[in-house]
């Protein structure tokens, strides 16, 4: 779907771009035929290397509909990132190329990539072996299969770890999780791993924003940035600092150039030198696809430098976004890689030209530096429709605001990255220059977001990407049309640059010490007002995303996880589940101001479920907790059951039939432990609040769904299953037969929830279908005898 939003939304940026330039030029009809040829053997190229793969990884795939339990070994193929994880409790997620798999004893040669949810961090590049239980992955995913890992644990390390990293050992002993580390990575990614390392080690004593950003600006590692800083930058279009892409080439690729002329170079020696330290760059914040992107580009520069022909830039994108989907044709469905392309179709196509319209009016250098983000945002708000369904309108502001710092942050930050093993003193100090830059990098997306309206809400999915480039293509027209734009009047341009300078004459001799004081503390007193005090009441008059005082269900949203909240009281809830790690599920409790947990319902360990626990300890008294009977997986479990525990908090195993109430609300326990599994053994729990019939059916798949069948009836509001996962009963949503279907989904989550399966079967059956992933945190209100929805 990225891909084609990419495709679309570049068809307004080359129209008005053509327009802008007079029209199009006369083609003889060979060269029109040549470029349609062209344009279909890239698709046939990129449609044939599809069904080519395909079928190589159609071995995995087919075992994983079996759910088979395997042993792989490959390759770690990507930078193993935490993922959400119960509170003491670690786990990461990276992407394994296999090569050999081992199903039921027999060994076999395998291609396709694996995604695996590991206790241990393997490290990237190594050869490793992983055991567990495949599953199938979403349709259209690039990996041929899920895999959790969940072999036995070899002796590793003196402490049983694996290894003094937690990962296999490099001796093939095993992790905790049965991961094992068959061959170490080659000794230049052992090198730029240790230089990653230092970095984070040197910025530790810095500042929370500097020990995110400062890693973040350099190589691309958010491992540590704050998540309110996180959530500012998305919500400013600020994100691109820290996804290494095209500007950080750019970047490199300059500063390499100004080192080379000074050292007289020649040109053979720079394009060498270049092209080394830019594949060193690629494996320093790993091949991402918007790094691909970005690489590929500046190998066609470097290939037009050598041979003394300057490369051009939309022949240099398109070969490089073919390129690569032919070589991957999984890449169209990453929205990285899909907003790295857009961006640069957005700069090379618009950039220009929209500086040349306001240049008359603004200057030269003030007209690139707007047409730069001006151009970026118009190429990408389609794309980030479908991620998030709002339009930031702080976003051109926020980069114009952030523009000084960029390269700042960037090139100290490098520069730090490369000193830190050798000489952690002078990187800390570097690093601690560059934690200036992102101070103020941080400031702005704070300040930026804090404006009234920074963001409208906006048509979520498809529809409202196409209609985005429906208006974007009619304003840019508008924009570039070819209209004489002479700018200001002359007349008005000297009368004021006269005017000025006569004010400025009499100011000076009229401007005492004194009056200088008191001008410039009412200017810092306003500057004070408008930095400060108008976010503020802003924020107090609660006017965007306010929930109503009498809602009774409550789905957060929490990202890709569950925190769903039923109303008992005016300050009380019964809360079943909080979402993977972070405050969101706790902030959401703020919001919906609910002071006191009656009953805390964990319907299972997995760590989009449990990992937000602590917050929502912190913030408030929990009265009880209710979790689910098996204890999968083990350290989540544990994690959990030990955080309760310190927080004082009674804990009961649920068990079917269990009843309760709690104020104004009545619960039972439908199911609890039915099936196999975490998501199969899910507490399943029925309620009654204002009125309103509730079933919440946690991550349940095929024999739970099975199981509940005969158990309900029909109800008000179903939390559907797993996200809304493709693993949906038929035979249990037409029992069901709800009035809404909730189901919370992250945005542009990598899992493909919710799914049009699923989407279809709940609307088929008469639900009205709302989306954490579209509408953000919703609330259902019952008034009188109707059920009303806020927040969508």
């Amino acid at each position: 779907m990225a891909a084609a939003v990419v495709v679309v939304a570049g068809l307004p940026l080359v129209i008005v771009t053509v327009l802008a330039r007079g029209g199009p030029r006369p083609v003889v009809a060979h060269a029109t035929l040549a470029h349609i040829t062209l344009a279909a053997a890239c698709a046939l190229a990129v449609t044939v290397s599809a069904h080519v793969q395909l079928a190589g990884r159609a071995p995995l795939a087919a075992l994983a509909e079996q759910r088979v339990t395997v042993t792989l070994t490959g390759v770690v193929a990507s930078q193993p990132e935490p993922f959400a994880f119960a509170p003491g409790a670690e786990q990461h997620r990276w992407v394994l190329a296999a090569r050999v798999v081992d199903a039921r004893g027999v060994e076999s040669t395998a291609r396709g990539h694996v995604q695996v949810l590991s206790s241990t961090a393997p490290r990237y590049g190594a050869t490793v072996s992983v055991s567990g239980t495949l599953r199938s992955a979403d349709p259209g995913a690039a990996e041929a299969a899920r895999l959790t890992a969940d072999g036995p644990a070899g002796t590793g390390g003196p402490d049983g770890t694996g290894g003094p990293d937690g990962t296999g050992g490099p001796d093939g002993t095993a992790g905790p999780d049965g991961t094992r580390e068959i061959r170490a990575p080659p000794s230049v990614l052992l090198g730029l791993d240790a230089h990653r390392t230092a970095l984070l080690e040197v910025t530790d004593p810095l500042s929370a924003q500097a020990r995110g950003l400062v890693p973040g600006a350099a190589i691309g590692d958010t491992s540590r940035l704050p998540d309110d800083l996180a959530e500012e930058m998305r919500k400013t279009g600020l994100t691109h600092i820290t996804a290494v892409s095209g500007g950080h080439f750019a970047v490199v690729v300059a500063v390499l150039t100004l080192l080379c002329s000074a050292a007289r170079l020649p040109r053979s020696a720079r394009v060498v030198l270049i092209a080394l330290a830019s594949l060193t760059f690629v494996a320093l914040v790993r091949p991402e696809p918007a790094v691909l992107r970005a690489a590929v580009m500046a190998a066609f520069a470097l290939t037009g430098v050598a041979i003394g022909r300057p490369s051009q830039s939309v022949p240099a994108l398109a070969a490089s976004v073919v390129g690569l989907l032919v070589v991957d044709p999984w890449l169209a469905r990453s929205f990285g890689f899909a907003l790295s392309a857009a961006a640069t179709a957005g700069l090379v196509l618009l950039a220009a030209p929209l500086a040349a319209r306001l240049a008359p009016w603004t200057g030269d250098v003030a007209a690139f530096a707007l047409a730069v983000p001006i151009a970026a945002q118009a190429a990408c708000a389609p794309l980030l429709v479908l991620l998030d369904p709002s339009v930031s309108t702080v976003s051109v502001l926020a980069n114009l605001l952030a523009a000084p710092a960029l390269v700042p942050a960037t090139v100290l930050g490098l520069v730090a990255t490369i000193l830190a093993p050798w000489l952690p003193p002078a990187a800390g100090l570097v690093a601690w220059v560059a934690s200036g830059a992102t101070w103020w990098i941080a400031a702005v997306a704070h300040w930026c977001a804090a404006l009234p309206g920074a963001t409208v809400p906006w048509l979520g999915g498809p529809p409202g990407a196409l209609l985005l480039v429906a208006l974007t293509a009619v304003v840019l027209w508008a924009a570039l049309r070819r209209v004489p734009r002479p700018g200001w009047p002359e007349s008005w341009r000297s009368a004021m640059r006269s005017g000025l300078r006569e004010a400025l004459a009499a100011r000076r001799r009229r401007l005492t010490r004194g009056r200088l004081l008191v001008l410039l503390a009412a200017a810092s007193a306003a500057a004070l007002v408008v930095a400060v005090a108008v976010p503020r009441l802003v924020a107090r008059s609660g006017l965007p995303g306010e929930m109503p005082e009498d809602w009774q269900v409550a789905a957060c949203d929490v990202g890709q996880g569950d925190a769903l909240v039923l109303r008992t009281g005016p300050a009380s809830a019964v809360v079943v589940d909080v979402g993977p790690d972070g405050p969101a599920a706790s902030s959401c409790l703020d919001r919906l101001g609910v002071a006191r947990v009656d009953l805390l319902v964990l319907s299972h360990f997995h760590a989009d479920h449990v990992g937000g626990l602590g917050p929502v300890l912190a913030g408030r008294e929990v009265t009880a907790a209710l979790v689910s009977p098996v204890a999968e997986p083990a350290v989540n479990a544990a994690a959990t059951e030990a955080a309760l525990a310190a927080a004082g908090v009674p804990v009961r195993t649920a068990q079917t039939g269990d009843r309760g109430t709690a104020g104004t609300l009545a619960w039972q326990v439908l199911l609890a432990g039915a099936g196999e599994g975490a998501n199969d053994s899910s507490v399943v729990l029925a309620a009654r609040v204002a009125g309103l019939d509730v079933l919440l059916l946690g991550d349940l798949e095929d024999t739970g769904q099975a199981a509940l069948v005969p158990l309900v009836a029909r109800t008000d509001v179903v939390k559907v299953a797993h996200h809304g996962s493709a693993v949906q009963s038929r035979a249990l949503a037409e029992r069901l037969r709800p009035q809404v279907a909730l189901i919370s989904s992250g945005r542009g989550n990598d899992y493909g929830h919710p799914t049009h399966e699923a989407l279809d079967l709940y609307a088929g059956v008469g639900a009205t279908v709302v989306r954490t992933d579209e509408c953000g945190t919703v609330a259902l209100v019952v008034r009188g005898e109707e059920m009303s929805l806020a927040g969508c």
